[in-house]
């Protein structure tokens, strides 16, 4: 690609990508004339001030975050074969982590395409497209995906909150056959159901799957309080292995019907109940009768949405600690999660040891744990460590 547009680097400012990092900041970029004149997304060739040649890079002259590189040979031709290539990588390492064809294909720049998300939903693709490299590179991303591997359809979530940040559009589209049921996942030998055009992010946390093993195997005869339930990944797994009595709490009624049919599906209806409410006062309320139960999950949307919100967030954290520890039993388990990118793991755990404390409890912690294998962490963005997760053993 010996055409593509130059973009250099201020003078000193190549090393730590020399190393390995896949971003360069706008504050480091020679930003002439020629680079804010370039298209959101354009594709350059990043080199050093000297001219050293770093790659491959998806540009926007108007974002922090200005070049991502995405390969780091700077004559590749980024073309449908290259991130055909890139695919069935992907898929590869994620059927020998989790054969079956549920799991996140893509996560950015660990899989090496920044900016794209693909969850594989069995013969459904759900794709979220968060940086204008990404969007840019057009139908070649779906002829990759569609010959590589064969989707029924491909659901196009572009309505996520980065996208602002790059100064692209929300949209929806549906490539390929429609979709007019939630789609069925089979996980940890339970069945469950998602919808990627109204649910969450893309329908499924995948991130959570082997926390939620955990704590399932954690659970039998016992009763279980699962707290922003969601379509019921933890409260219904936990059913399924062995618990007598499961509380599903959610605000959203469409969430509940989805965990209901989930509960149906797997034949533990019957130890389940369902309960549309604000998690805060639904914890509060259970806390005045006196309820309790032998191990709780909490699970809650990101309290962070931007650097601005940490210092509410934490007391968020702390609070929900709080009010969630109060109602485990003695001898129960708690389990509390983060998946606020912007929440860094130490200030997380920080905050929900003061909660569990100001619950009057002792604690020891079982477990630490992020997000799932085929979450992958770019080992120089420590910052992708997104997802944070504690389970703690009360007294």
């Amino acid at each position: 690609m010996t055409d593509l547009p130059v973009v250099r680097l201020q003078p000193q400012r190549h090393k730590r990508l020399r190393m390995g990092h896949p971003w360069a900041f706008s504050n480091e970029i020679q930003m002439d004339n020629a680079a804010k004149a370039l298209a959101r997304g354009s594709l350059v060739r990043l080199e050093a001030s000297h001219g050293e040649a770093l790659g491959v890079a998806m540009f926007n002259p108007h974002t922090l975050i200005a070049a991502r590189i995405i390969d780091r040979d700077a004559t590749v031709t980024i073309d449908a074969a290259w991130i055909a290539r890139h695919i069935a990588r992907a898929r590869d390492l994620r059927e020998l982590l989790y054969p079956g064809s549920n799991y996140r294909l893509i996560h950015a720049e660990a899989d090496g395409m920044p900016g794209l998300i693909v969850d594989r939903y069995g013969d459904t693709l759900v794709v979220q497209r968060n940086a204008a490299g990404i969007e840019k590179l057009g139908d070649a991303l779906f002829e990759a995906l569609e010959t590589t591997l064969s989707p029924v359809r491909i659901v196009v979530r572009d309505d996520s909150a980065a996208r602002q940040l790059e100064g692209l559009a929300a949209s929806e589209s549906v490539r390929g056959a429609p979709l007019d049921a939630p789609l069925q996942i089979q996980e940890s030998g339970a069945v469950f159901f998602a919808d990627p055009r109204e649910g969450q992010k893309t329908g499924w946390f995948f991130d959570q799957r082997d926390n939620r093993a955990f704590l399932a195997n954690l659970c039998a005869g016992k009763r279980v309080l699962d707290v922003y339930c969601y379509v019921g990944g933890f409260g219904v797994l936990a059913a399924k292995r062995g618990a007598t009595a499961v509380k599903l709490v959610d605000s959203s009624q469409t969430a509940l019907d989805l965990a209901k049919r989930a509960a149906d599906a797997n034949g533990v209806t019957a130890q389940c109940a369902f309960e549309k409410a604000d998690a805060f006062a639904f914890l509060e309320a259970q806390g005045r009768a006196g309820t309790v139960y032998d191990v709780v999950s909490a699970d809650p949307p990101a309290f962070a949405k931007s650097r601005k919100d940490v210092p509410m967030a934490l007391k968020g954290y702390r609070k929900l600690a709080r009010a969630a520890a109060k109602l485990v039993a003695p001898g129960g388990i708690l389990f509390v999660a983060s998946c606020s990118h912007n929440i860094e793991p130490g200030p997380f755990a920080e905050e929900v040891a003061r909660g569990v404390s100001e619950a009057g409890r002792n604690a020891r912690i079982l477990r630490v744990a992020g997000a799932a294998a085929d979450h992958p962490l770019h080992p120089h963005l420590p910052e992708s460590a997104y997802l944070k997760a504690m389970a703690l053993a009360l007294d």
